[in-house]
């Protein structure tokens, strides 16, 4: 029948309307990305927060109970650690933010005394012209007409990064531009883990009825093991952010580094993001060394490594006996991929997501998911790598 031109109207006619229904729903995930991601974020911390509600239970606490209890009382513990450290954060907030441009006008000049060379060339100080090479080429030299708006424009190392760090903030950030859609978010994560953590059961049920019968056994096995590697991930990520956050700001003290404590915070923070969260919040920390002396810069730079190199080593080995093991290469470009696609909320799920994929993919391929599903799972590092 199909090669009548009955049958070929017809299946064109298919077709069309598959690649219409297609595109519309493409169109519609791109259209609601931002809550999709957010709704992400929400099953993920749900997932933690549904691990401390099985021990409650345990001790015959109700899920109905135990999941608002854990979720209230974690917020109850910020707001009172907020309360507590939130002069000394105010204060130094203030100095780092004025001791930051001095930072790298001290790095321009330093870059600038040892001769430029490769680093001069990186930062893109090799053609600025400096006060002393403006006063050395005296009356003599050329007059050079510059363009209604780019006077001074790039005239500095501080101004250049100044400018990128403004340009990069409206790029990754867009979703932070609204203080009003920030805590509509917040509040739908928060109330996601708790919704899910009472009864996961019935959500994944849900989930398992989409799928055909002959099917669910399998589906209902990628679920348990997808959970299990993201519970596992979840859990050694927060263990290392308080970690690392503790442990960067007592080195900065010890260091005698201004703003010590918002700069651990902000180490702690940006370790949820592996790879390029450490050297976003070792990049500050730096500059500020900067303000005292290039000694000290040097040896924030030391500190930070070495703390990255510990956790990497001997932190999450401990956390993560065994698990899946994430490529470096590939966590990095899925970060990049995301964030440009997606914004900040692409880059903070980046990872996870992946991990749900390389579950996915191992299950398709035939291979052995006990191990995830018995919340054995990895979780990459900070520069990467998988711990297992």
């Amino acid at each position: 029948m199909n090669g009548t031109p009955a049958g070929q109207r017809y299946e064109a006619l298919r077709v069309a309307a598959f690649v219409v229904g297609l595109a519309v729903v493409l169109l519609l995930l791109w259209h609601t990305r931002n809550l999709i991601l957010t709704v992400f974020l929400g099953v993920l911390f749900a997932l933690a927060v549904s691990s401390g509600v099985d021990r409650l239970q345990r001790h015959r606490v109700p899920r109905g109970i135990a999941a608002p209890l854990l979720v209230f009382a974690f917020l109850a513990l910020l707001g009172v650690f907020g309360s507590w450290i939130g002069p000394t954060v105010r204060t130094q907030t203030r100095e780092l933010k004025t001791k930051l441009p001095e930072a790298l006008e001290k790095l321009e000049t330093w870059v600038h005394s040892r001769g430029g060379g490769v680093i001069a060339t990186i930062t893109g100080l090799d053609d600025t012209d400096t006060p002393d090479r403006q006063a050395a080429a005296g009356s003599d030299s050329l007059t050079v007409v510059v363009a209604p708006g780019q006077a001074g424009e790039s005239s500095s190392l501080r101004d250049r990064l100044l400018g990128q760090l403004g340009g990069a903030t409206r790029f990754f950030l867009p979703v932070l531009s609204s203080t009003l859609a920030v805590l509509a978010g917040l509040v739908l994560i928060l109330f996601l883990a708790i919704y899910l953590a009472i009864d996961p059961g019935l959500y994944r049920r849900g989930v398992l009825r989409l799928v055909p019968s002959r099917n669910r056994p399998g589906a209902d096995k990628l679920l348990r093991a997808i959970a299990a590697t993201l519970r596992k991930w979840l859990v050694t990520q927060l263990i290392a952010m308080v970690v690392i956050g503790v442990v960067t700001t007592l080195v900065l003290l010890a260091l005698n580094v201004r703003a010590a404590v918002p700069l651990g915070i902000l180490a702690g923070l940006l370790e949820f993001v592996p790879t390029l969260g450490p050297i976003l919040s070792a990049l500050p920390a730096i500059a500020m060394g900067f303000v005292d002396s290039p000694e000290k810069a040097l040896a924030v730079t030391i500190a930070y490594v070495g703390i990255q190199f510990i956790e990497n080593h001997l932190l999450i080995p401990i956390l993560m006996k065994e698990g899946i093991d994430v490529p470096p290469a590939l966590t990095i470009v899925m970060q990049a991929l995301m964030a440009i696609v997606f914004g900040f909320l692409g880059l903070l799920v980046a990872v996870p997501l992946l991990a749900t994929i390389m579950i996915a993919a191992r299950t398709a391929s035939g291979e052995d998911t006990t191990r995830s599903a018995n919340g054995e799972a990895s979780r990459p590092n900070a520069s990467g790598e998988g711990a297992g």
